[in-house]
Order: C-alpha cells, then structure tokens, then sequence
C-alpha cells in the first residue's frame, strides 16, 4: 500500500454506536465541549479521583509502592506481565539490601499483619521470561511463601496473546496502573546518570547484579472511585488468570501517602481497556477507539512516548492528518530498538515501514520520531507509554503503539479531559499540557519553562523540540531507520508478528470527532 492509499478503505465494522450527523453542515459545524471520552466507546467508564498523580520513571514508584504495601490492612493485589521479587525497591534509603527486596518486603507484610492477604498474578511467558534471568520457577516460590501470600501464573489468554496490564491495589482505596512493571530493569530516576551504580539486575544472595541502561517510564497512582474501578479490574483479572473470585472490601479509609503531591484532585478519569475475544468473552478494544478520536480531534499537536510505534491503522489516521494544511504537529519518541532480538525483527521492521506511510504524508513537515539519549549520548530505553493531545487530553497506561496492544493483548489505560466549558477546565487543561513539558524537559536537558517558551515563541511543538535539541550532551536525536532487506520488508507487509486483530472504524470514528477540534488559537499548545 503506498502513501496515496492509505485511509482509504471502508471500515470493515461501520456499525459502531456513535450517531452520525444528519447533514453536511452539522458535520463540518465545531463540537465545543463535547468530550473525547465517551463511556461505552472510547472507555469502559469514568470515575472520579479524589487524588492522582504520576510517577515519570521508576525510582519514586517503587519507593512509595513499598511504604504502601507496608501499610496495608486488607488487600495487596498485583497484576502484572512480568514479576520479580529479587528487585530492590528503594536502593537510595539507607538500611540493608535484603531487606529492600520486593519479596522480602510482601513476607514481612503479611508477618506482621494476620489479616493481609497479598496476591500476585503474572503473566505465563513473563514467567518463563523470568527464568532466564535466573528466577526459580514460581511452583517453587510460592511453596517457600508464608500464608496468605500467593503466587500465580495466567495461562487463559488466546495463543500468541499477552496480559500486559501493570496494576497494583491496596486495599481497594489505592491503585497504581500505568506502564511500569514490578521487575528487573525497570528502576531508574529521572537523570538516567550514565553508570549509575544502583541500576542492576537482581542477583543471589549477596552477589551484585550487572549494570543495566538507563530506562524511561511512567505510572500513575490514585484513589477515591476511580481507584476502586481499577479494583474491579483488577479482580476481574484475578478471577480470570486464578478461577478465585474476590469480593470487594467494603472499608473505606484514607490511604493517600503523605509524600506524595497530587496532581490532580477531584478529577474524572477514564479508564480504557483492551480484552481479546477469548472463553466467550467478547473483544473489547477501546484503547484502539479512544486513539482513533483522540487523533481525528486533535488540533495542534499529538505528543506520544512509547515502546513501539508499529500500527499501521493508528500511522495511517496520523497520515491523513498531516496531510491536511492546518493539521497538528506529531512527536513521537521511541527507543532506538526494541528490548530483544525477536521484538526488534517484529517491531522494528513494522516501524520502518509505518514510518514510511507518515513521512510520505508529512508534506507540511509536522511529524518527528526521536530517541533520546543520556549525557554520554547512551540510548535511554523508552517504555513508557503517555499521550498528550493538545492541551485536552492525557493518557497513560500499558498500551503500545503495536496493533497487539489494540486487540491482542489485554491492558489498561487511563485518561484525563480538560472538556471546554466545563468548571476547571483551564485549569486541568494547564495541567496536561504541564506534564508534557516536564517530558520533553527531562529528555532535552533543560527546565519545563524553556520547553513552554520555545514552543510558544516558534508557535510549533516539531520546531520548539528542534530549537532546544542539542548535538551534544543530553538531548533528543531523530530516529532513522535501517534499510528493510527483502525478507525484512516481506515481514513487516504481512504483519505476520503484529497481525491486526480488530475491525476497521476509523472512517466513522474520524467522522464524529473531527467535528470535536478545538478553533486553532494563535499559539500551537
């Protein structure tokens, strides 16, 4: 498919629920402050939180989850892909190393606490992912574990499939969900310092792991109902991977930590989901709408970081929009390659060729896809996964930008709307567009200020970025891909790896939120 195609074929399931206009004019006609975030469609359901707040790369997330864990009462419950109890959680407080490891940290929980109950669920190839790093198998792990701590493998999934959501639940009241996992080589801080020497491996005993790279990603942490809405989740799944149902704890209590300062209070936040069509359950793929509305609505600027950028249907709705003449501008940042040999062969060779198709339509140069790299010039691993949609939209949560993440695999994501005429809207809408420039702050190496000031003096996310990149030192650095050999190229036009899993709506969810954008004011958020 070239440049000149793409986007223009039917969808393959015009029969989504949202309306269509009854006319020409009421669909060229602006939809202020109508939301993005439509229950039922593009999320499963919106709950207020009564506090939220993001972690921006591992080192805080762990040190917090680690109090938290500590302090619960009732209910530790953890849904991840990958899982390692040989990590230290918090190696900058002082104390001994042992008792910083995440295993030790859930045994003396439940020791000192007769009525804690901790759960682990993980996904069954991260299991064996696990054991390559040295991990005894879990049949054997969860046999050495006290009472009440439990340790299980998912297998119920369909074949190829993954779990990937990254959740964590105490008590029902506080809730962690994004894209960090509760493994090895994800701890880092903000620096990403070249070298630093508490970034390791997990090793036995007292023996020290290796070095690892220094690795982006984020999270977020929440309570109030939205939190008790990712414990449902969270049970659901347990319930699924286990056969064990459990019920809702009805306590309610303040669980908030102390050291952590909410971004956010009293917001809504959405929560959106893909589950695969498996054991009769029906496919559930609104992670995949919500990105096709957010970049039909979108009216100055797409800024996302994730893992993979793989999809051709989410590269061909970009396409379309970059080909319009007041189109928004497109960041992407990636890591330089994938985390292994097979992602790379699978993934790489998608991007490629996804990178194509929008570079072809790129006609008004709005688009960059970055890596970025540390003082030393290392390649930062990227695995976070954030999107910021203008100044109205942000998302976070464990979906790739990989056709697997949209039918696949099964995630979660959350998103938050600063819906036009609504009480706090600017407010939350300074918010969002906040945390994109404390993002691109860390990757460049200067201060969020400098990122405000240089996209509002150029008028142009794509031409800030460019003002503020540096060729030396920390910095963004334009990604270029390999040349695709014929085997390479005849992989990535098949997506045999990444095969596409959902129907095709874009045509209709392109319609009905296009009419959403914003009027373009005179600087480009």
């Amino acid at each position: 498919m070239d440049g000149s195609q793409v986007t223009t074929e039917p969808d393959t399931d015009p029969g989504i629920a949202l309306p269509a206009p009854c006319d020409a004019a009421a669909e060229a006609r602006p939809e202020q402050g109508a939301p993005l975030l439509v229950p039922g469609e593009t999320c499963w359901r919106i709950e207020r939180a009564t506090r939220f707040a993001i972690f921006v790369d591992a080192a805080g997330y762990f040190a917090t989850l680690k109090r938290a864990v500590l302090r619960a009462e009732r209910r530790v419950l953890f849904i991840g892909w990958d899982f390692d109890p040989r990590i230290r959680l918090d190696p900058l407080a002082r104390g001994r190393p042992k008792d910083d490891r995440l295993g030790t940290v859930l045994e003396r929980a439940v020791e000192q606490n007769p009525r804690l109950e901790v759960g682990v669920l993980q996904w069954d190839l991260g299991m064996l992912r696990a054991l390559g790093r040295g991990l005894q198998p879990i049949v054997l792990l969860d046999r050495r574990t006290p009472d009440r701590l439990t340790l299980a493998i998912d297998t119920q999934h369909p074949l190829g499939a993954a779990h990937h959501q990254k959740i964590v639940v105490i008590d029902d009241c506080l809730a962690f969900a994004g894209g960090i996992d509760v493994t090895a080589d994800r701890w880092d801080t903000s620096d990403h310092a070249d070298g630093n020497p508490h970034r390791r491996r997990p090793a036995a005993g007292r023996a020290q792991g290796r070095l690892t790279g220094p690795w982006h990603d984020a999270t977020s942490i929440m309570t109030g109902p939205a939190a008790r809405a990712v414990a449902e989740l969270a049970r659901e799944r347990w319930e699924s991977g286990t056969g064990e149902r459990l019920q809702p704890l009805s306590e309610e209590r303040e669980c908030w930590p102390e050291d952590v300062e909410p971004l956010f209070t009293d917001v809504d936040v959405a929560i959106a989901r893909t589950r695969p069509e498996h054991g009769g359950a029906p496919l559930v793929h609104e992670v995949e709408l919500l990105w096709l509305a957010a970049i039909a609505a979108a009216r100055r600027s797409i800024y996302l970081e994730s893992q993979y950028f793989a999809s051709r249907r989410i590269a061909e709705a970009i396409a379309e929009r970059l080909r319009e003449p007041d189109g928004p501008d497109v960041v992407v940042v990636n890591p330089r390659t994938a985390d292994g040999w097979l992602s790379e062969k699978a993934m790489g060779t998608a991007r490629a060729r996804v990178l194509e198709i929008v570079r072809e339509a790129d006609v008004h140069d709005r688009f960059r896809l970055y890596t970025p790299v540390t003082e030393r010039r290392e390649h930062i691993y990227v695995h976070a996964k954030v999107t910021v949609i203008d100044d109205r939209l942000l998302r976070i949560g464990s979906s790739n930008v990989n056709n697997r993440s949209m039918g696949l695999d099964t995630e979660c994501d959350l998103a938050i709307e600063a819906v036009e005429g609504r009480p706090g809207a600017g407010r939350l809408a300074a918010t969002i567009v906040g945390i994109r420039h404390r993002l691109l702050a860390e990757h460049l190496g200067c201060t969020p200020d400098d990122v405000a000031a240089a996209i509002a003096d150029t008028g142009s996310l794509v031409q800030g970025i460019e003002r503020l990149r540096r060729p030396a030192g920390r910095s963004l650095v334009p990604f270029e891909p390999p040349e695709l050999g014929p085997a390479d190229r005849v992989l990535a036009e098949t997506e045999v790896m990444d095969p596409e899993k959902t129907p095709n709506r874009w045509r209709r969810v392109e319609r009905f939120f296009a009419r959403r954008r914003r009027p373009r004011s005179r600087v480009r958020a």
